[in-house]
């Protein structure tokens, strides 16, 4: 059974282990390491089973500039699970636990840039229906946006930026 928790530290060789494989290239791995040492204000969670880490979802930090000046969210980036373990819902219980933490944590929206197909599941609208688009040029349907919380959406639009590490894979 799968059970989805907070990483520790004795999980971060196996969570880059999980993202090498997901993602066959290193530049997901090391953007996870990068942000993790830079940035104390993360949800880091990993997926496990039988006591190995066989999937990881990461939230980090966003700001969206709007009329009124910044709005602070969070963004859903990347989610890695061993490709063995695909299509076998522990994405879904990785997704569904970070929400269910943010919300906790009263985090106004987060937002992803991913498979316009499988996050409005959870969701996820595209974010150019409140005004909200990427600091990136990515095709609209791909980068969506779900709110969370009481948001003044009249003056919610604006450009959304990730952290700086993002800048240097994108």
């Amino acid at each position: 059974m799968v059970k989805v928790r907070t990483e520790n530290l004795k999980d971060i060789i196996s969570i880059r282990q999980v993202n090498l494989a997901a993602f066959e290239q290193p530049i997901e791995a090391d953007l996870v390491d990068k942000l993790r040492n830079s940035c104390k204000d993360i949800i880091s969670l990993v997926a496990e089973e039988d006591g190995h880490i066989v999937g990881h979802i990461l939230f980090t930090p966003v700001k969206v500039e709007t009329k009124k000046g910044i709005d602070q969210g969070m963004g859903l980036a990347p989610m890695a699970v061993l490709p063995e373990y695909q299509k076998k819902g522990i994405g879904s219980k990785l997704i569904e636990k970070g929400i269910e933490e943010l919300k906790n944590r009263k985090c106004p929206f987060v937002v992803v840039l991913g498979h316009s197909e499988y996050y409005p599941k959870f969701g996820f609208e595209v974010a150019s229906m409140y005004g909200v688009r990427c600091k990136w040029e990515v095709p609209d349907e791909a980068f969506m946006i779900m709110i969370l919380s009481d948001l003044d959406l009249s003056s919610f639009s604006g450009v959304v930026h990730f952290r700086s590490e993002f800048d240097e894979v994108a």
